[in-house]
């Protein structure tokens, strides 16, 4: 009987041992994101621009400052957008070898184009891939409206984002339409909770659903665009980033319309982190806008990493 009360008493101390300890990991991870959330809210307290920040840690931990306010999204809307045109490639048996035509009138002039520049304002005929290359690694904006006319129009991926229960990314209008009229600029908007969530459950799961969907992946996994924003303190580390930027004009009050930059992080001990950095309304100058968000960046990093 004895040794009975011993053993059940010994599982009892075992037992309470587990529970503290997940309480005290709980704890620390508690107290660990309210110190990345007072970091960054210390860091862009004296900020002439509105930003919002929002960081999904290992898929449970969030920390956030504005992370439920509403940014203009820019070129960052590229990235659902191309989840669009892989949900496209499903249902209607497209491969990404497949030519899609490209017509002379679809070349604008007045616009961000390297595929523009490369083959000038005529007709040709690229692989599917090629343009989601130019859209995603170069934000190529006469490729983004190239795979909107393909999809159907921004309401397909506006309406995707809602069918997959990301509400609050909203897809309205294309590159064309926000170079002609700047104030569409601030419909095609989401809070940068939803963006992170996104890019979370994206590499941890949408990325594997079709080649289509991989090969995103690996496309934002050598963008070209903004060097010198999320990606600056990651250059030298064995991190691997994928993301989306996304740069605005200045308005008639001669600030920066919206600067911003969002991806995943994947650390080789196996942890991960989603990342959205949105800066809108800066009174500074494209390279110290850039520059904040490498910042913010470095903050996250090394809270999380190091």
């Amino acid at each position: 009987m004895m040794m009975r009360k011993i053993s059940y008493l010994t599982g009892r101390m075992f037992l309470a041992i587990i529970f503290i300890s997940a309480a005290a990991a709980a704890a620390y991870g508690r107290t660990s994101v309210a110190e990345l959330e007072s970091r960054i809210g210390r860091y862009i307290a004296d900020k002439d621009a509105r930003i919002g920040v929002a960081v999904i840690i290992d898929g449970c931990d969030t920390a956030e400052v504005n992370g439920s306010q509403f940014f203009p999204m820019l070129s960052v809307y590229k990235f659902p957008q191309a989840l669009a045109v892989a949900e496209h490639c499903r249902r209607h048996g497209v491969g990404l070898p497949d030519t899609v035509r490209v017509s002379a009138d679809e070349m604008k002039s007045d616009t961000w184009s390297p595929m523009r520049d490369r083959f000038g304002a005529v007709n040709v005929g690229l692989p599917l891939l090629a343009l989601l290359e130019y859209s995603l690694q170069q934000s190529d904006n006469n490729a983004c409206d190239v795979l909107f006319r393909m999809i159907g129009g921004p309401a397909v991926a506006d309406s995707l984002m809602n069918k997959w229960g990301y509400g609050d990314i909203r897809i309205r209008s294309t590159e064309d339409e926000m170079h002609r009229d700047t104030d569409l600029c601030l419909v095609n908007c989401c809070t940068p909770l939803e963006m992170a969530r996104l890019l979370d459950d994206f590499n941890t799961g949408i990325r594997l659903r079709s080649e289509e969907n991989r090969a995103i992946a690996s496309l934002m996994e050598s963008c070209v665009t903004g060097r010198d924003r999320l990606a600056r303190p990651l250059t030298d580390t064995p991190a691997i980033l994928g993301h989306k930027t996304g740069t605005g004009d200045v308005d008639s009050q001669g600030r920066l319309i919206a600067v911003n930059d969002a991806g995943y992080v994947n650390l080789p001990d196996g942890h991960r982190y989603a990342v959205a950095v949105f800066m809108a309304s800066s009174a500074y100058g494209l390279e110290d806008t850039s520059r904040m968000i490498a910042d913010i960046s470095e903050i996250v990093y090394s809270q999380i990493a190091l």
